[in-house]
Order: C-alpha cells, then sequence, then structure tokens
C-alpha cells in the first residue's frame, strides 16, 4: 500500500471550537439610548438630592417616596373600586330603594370624614402653636389633609341624594314628611335640601382652601427657605382654627345627628371632634411605620415621635369617654322624653351590648394598654393600639347611625365592603399626592430641633 509523506514545512490547521462553545458566546450587550440613560440619571439625581435639600448638616435619609407611593396607589385604587361596587350591587339586591345601603355607607364615611377633618385639624393646631416636635410629621399630615376635594367626591352618594329631595337617609330631606311632622317643618329653615347643599360646598371648599394654603406654604418654604413662611401660616392658624370648630361642628350635626331629625345635642359636635383627633393620630403612626418598612424617614422619625403620637392617642381616649359620659348624663339627669328616647332606641335590644362593648373596647380597654411608657415606645404595639381606635370610632359611628333602621345590630359582608372601600379610596389618594414631594419640610427653620426632639 502507498502511502502518503507529511510536509515537514506545512503547518497544522487551527483546531475548530465546538459548535455549542461557539454557540454559548454572549453577544455583545447593547448600550441604552441617551433618552433612557438621562431618564435614569434624572430619577437617581432626585432621589439623591432629596436628602442635601434639608437645611440640617448631617442629615442622609431618605424622603421621597417615588414608585412605592405608585404601587400603594394602584393596589388602594383597585381595592377602593372592587369593594364599593359589590357594596352597591349588594345594596340594590336589599330591594329597598338604596336605603340600607346608603346608611351603612354613611357609618363608614363617617371614618373617613374624621380622618380627613383630623388631619385639616392638626395641621391647623401645629401651625398655631408654634410647634417644634412635631415638624418632621408635619409635611405627611399636609398630604393627608388635601384629600378634602376627594373626601367631598366620596360624600356625594350621600348629599345628592338629599339635595334632590330624597329621604332616603334624612328625613328632613322629603317634602311629603317634613308636611307631616311639625318638628321637621319647625326646623325646615335650616334643615332642608338646597340649603344642605350649599352648607356642604361651604363646609368642603373651606376645608380644601385650608389646607391647600398650609401645604402649598410649606412646599414654597422648601424652595426659597424664606423665614418669614412660618410666621404667616402661625398668623392665619389663629382665625383659621375658629372657622374650622364651627365648620367641623355643623358637618357632625348635617351629617350624623340630623339622621334623627327629632334628637339634639349641644356637645354632639365635640363628641365627633373626639374621633377625628384619634383617627388622626393613629392614621399618622400607622403610615409613617409603613414608610419606615419600604426605607423612608427611618432615622427621621424617632421611637420620641412615636412616643408623643401615642401620648395623644391615649389622652383623646380619655376625651372621647369624657365627652360620651357628660352628653349622656346630661340627658338622663333632665329626663326628657324628647331627648331620652335616642338613648332608649340604642340601649334595647342588641344595641345595648353595643353600647356596653364601646364603654368596654372603645375606653377602659384601651386606657390601660395605652397607658404604659413602653406601650407608645414600641412601634407593635402602638400600631396594635391604632389600628384598634380607628375599628373602635368604626363601631362608634355605626352606633350612632344604624339603630335608626335596624332594630338589633345586623352587621354583614356589605358594611365591611363600604368601610374597606372608602378607606382604600382615601389611602389611594394620601399615595397619589405623596408620590412626587418630599416626606419632611426640609428649610423649616424648626427641623433641626424637631430632628433632635426627646421627651422628658
Amino acid at each position: 500500500m502507498a502511502t502518503s509523506k507529511k510536509d515537514p514545512n506545512k503547518k497544522p490547521a487551527p483546531a475548530q471550537k465546538p459548535a455549542k462553545e461557539a454557540e454559548s458566546k454572549p453577544a455583545p450587550a447593547q448600550k441604552p439610548t441617551k433618552e433612557a440613560e438621562s431618564k435614569l440619571a434624572s430619577l437617581d439625581r432626585k432621589r439623591d438630592d432629596a436628602s442635601k435639600e434639608v437645611a440640617v448638616p448631617g442629615f442622609a435619609d431618605s424622603i421621597r417616596l417615588g414608585e412605592e407611593g405608585k404601587g400603594l396607589f394602584v393596589r388602594a385604587a383597585a381595592v377602593s373600586v372592587a369593594a364599593l361596587a359589590i357594596a352597591a350591587v349588594m345594596g340594590s339586591m336589599q330591594g329597598d330603594g338604596f336605603r340600607r345601603f346608603s346608611f351603612v355607607y354613611l357609618a363608614a364615611f363617617g371614618v373617613v370624614l374624621a380622618m380627613n377633618l383630623g388631619a385639616v385639624y392638626w395641621v391647623t393646631l401645629q401651625n398655631l402653636v408654634n410647634s417644634n416636635w412635631s415638624v418632621v410629621l408635619r409635611r405627611l399630615v399636609e398630604i393627608f389633609a388635601m384629600n378634602a376635594p376627594l373626601v367631598f367626591v366620596l360624600s356625594l352618594p350621600i348629599v345628592i341624594p338629599a339635595a334632590l329631595g330624597s329621604g332616603v337617609v334624612y328625613d328632613w330631606a322629603d317634602h311629603a314628611k317634613v308636611d307631616a311632622d311639625h318638628l321637621l317643618h319647625h326646623k325646615s329653615p335650616y334643615l332642608n335640601p338646597t340649603f344642605f347643599f350649599i352648607r356642604m360646598v361651604v363646609y368642603f371648599g373651606f376645608w380644601t382652601l385650608l389646607a391647600r394654603f398650609f401645604y402649598r406654604s410649606s412646599l414654597r418654604q422648601d424652595e426659597t427657605a424664606k423665614a418669614d413662611i412660618p410666621r404667616t401660616m402661625q398668623k392665619v392658624a389663629g382665625p383659621a382654627m375658629i372657622a374650622f370648630a364651627l365648620t367641623m361642628t355643623f358637618a357632625a350635626i348635617d351629617f350624623l345627628m340630623s339622621v334623627d331629625a327629632h334628637w339634639f345635642s349641644t356637645i354632639f359636635g365635640v363628641y365627633f371632634f373626639a374621633s377625628a383627633v384619634l383617627c388622626i393620630h393613629a392614621t399618622l403612626s400607622l403610615f409613617t411605620m409603613w414608610l419606615q418598612s419600604k426605607g423612608r424617614l427611618k432615622t427621621s422619625v424617632t421611637i420620641e415621635h412615636y412616643h408623643d403620637l401615642g401620648k395623644m392617642l391615649f389622652a383623646f381616649t380619655v376625651f372621647w369617654a369624657y365627652v360620651g359620659f357628660s352628653q349622656f348624663m346630661l340627658i338622663w339627669y333632665a329626663n326628657l322624653p324628647e331627648e331620652t328616647y335616642w338613648y332608649k332606641e340604642r340601649f334595647a335590644h342588641g344595641w345595648g351590648t353595643w353600647a356596653w362593648a364601646l364603654l368596654f373596647c372603645h375606653f377602659v380597654i384601651p386606657f390601660f394598654f395605652l397607658l404604659s411608657r413602653h406601650i407608645k415606645r414600641n412601634k407593635t404595639t402602638l400600631a396594635i393600639g391604632a389600628v384598634w381606635m380607628i375599628a373602635m370610632v368604626y363601631l362608634d359611628m355605626y352606633w350612632l347611625v344604624m339603630p335608626t333602621i335596624d332594630e338589633t345590630p345586623n352587621v354583614g359582608l356589605m358594611d365591611v365592603l363600604c368601610l374597606v372601600g372608602l378607606v382604600s379610596a382615601l389611602v389611594a389618594g394620601i399615595a397619589h399626592r405623596a408620590q412626587g414631594v418630599n416626606l419632611i419640610p426640609t428649610k423649616d427653620p424648626r427641623l433641626a430641633r424637631s430632628l433632635a426632639f426627646e421627651n422628658i
């Protein structure tokens, strides 16, 4: 057999790489476009530079909500729409022309109204007394207060039927019932559909303008650092507090007390005020804790601030009990039939058990729970107290409204859905507004003292 000879001068051919190895080589990464790079850089600058705006040496905390706010808004809005839609469908199935749904909705709306009015009051008060400790929390409550227009929209299922002369909730709105009832006819110059709607516009218009003034003034100080802005806010807060007290009192009378227009109490507005202050301190505590769980305000808001929020929860738990007992004792002592029947309805059948539950769950239990300094300085136990008090405010609103239509307590899914839907709508409004602003007033001259605040 013939054999071929190898050429000694011929170089061997290079070994070929396996196909799999050649395929596994990653493709060169594509560079982001200039537009994308610009957007990313802008977001990074906003997040990183926000803390540099704070006029306190060494401050380094995250004070922008950003995408977390967008996510919370979407989730809360979806829950709100779904819950209220299901509740409305269940209300239509009752076959009573949405009567029971309207009462249930009003009881839940009382909680949302208390939360919003509590925020307007809180911001006005802190500016009025030139408070130092609360400066780091003030922007959050300013955001809460700015939801007054949203709360007005949420009130429309109650306001519009009454303004159109429907007696589904308020007997005084039905002309036929007014003509047949001497007492309703006597009160008709005040309790009538047209004047009711005008008052609603005045109430919510004033609360919106007041919240807007404090919010925009605070943002303007972030931009300009002018020292005269806090003084201007303080000057406005004085007369504004008087006007707020009047509008809140009459709103409580119009929305809640006039459900039974035959009954009256001169202390009812103060009773509702106690619930409003409880709601804002509970809501503020929970929202601040949520922010810190997302990495915001982790060093700005300290246990010292939570301690003060807990003190206010404790104080107004006592204040609510004091006002409630004062109202009851005066009516019981006078023993006038036109006044005592209202309590008789709320002490009869199952509502009597509800009243005793309010006494122990709204006062006795939280009194001893919040009494300890250690409870108020622990975020977990304070959160439990805050959730408990919001639930108690709802039970109170339910007890104020529902005995008018239900002889015995009849809590169902529709009741829960109305509460969840309305509170979720408020949370969505807060999250939407909080996305694009600093969560603390960065140029407030009192901020350093607020950051360093300590309880004695």
